[in-house]
């Protein structure tokens, strides 16, 4: 925590980590050392392949199609900081929730859900250090109706 009051840079990122809802201040730290790390220049769906989290399709001739799953070949670190934050988000953020809940209606797996909702809240972190705004629901989560 000291390091991160001495730097800028790391505090700005620590304050917007913690604008989003389902991330604490034990969560922030630890997508912060796992994400500080990471070179400028990588574009969303690098941080998301970092991750593990983009889906891997196996595919092999004509044998049948296995269904897809994450990859897992990213750091594995980030991925449990992710896990509960996407947690929490899906139960007490409303536009999580919402998400959450959709992909439940589409005869999705909850786990299949909560890792959805861990890449949109990845997708929200890129976004918001990019930006330097804080967190907005409904730009991540345009098109979900709140019930």
């Amino acid at each position: 925590m000291a390091l991160v009051r001495q730097d800028d840079l790391l505090r700005k990122r620590f304050e917007l980590l913690v604008s989003i809802p389902g991330i604490a201040q034990v969560s922030a730290m630890q997508l912060l050392a796992e994400l500080a790390t990471l070179p400028p220049d990588l574009t969303v769906r690098e941080w998301v392949a970092h991750s593990g989290l983009d889906p891997a399709h196996e595919i092999s001739g004509s044998s049948v199609r296995k269904a897809s799953r994450i990859s897992r070949a990213g750091n594995r670190h980030l991925r449990r900081a992710l896990y509960m934050p996407a947690l929490v988000a899906s139960r007490c953020d409303p536009h999580a929730k919402a998400f959450f809940e959709s992909l439940l209606a589409r005869k999705k797996a909850r786990l299949q859900a909560l890792i959805a909702v861990a890449r949109k809240l990845l997708h929200s972190i890129y976004g918001i250090f990019r930006s330097g705004l804080k967190y907005e629901g409904t730009k991540l989560f345009p098109r979900i109706t709140l019930s």
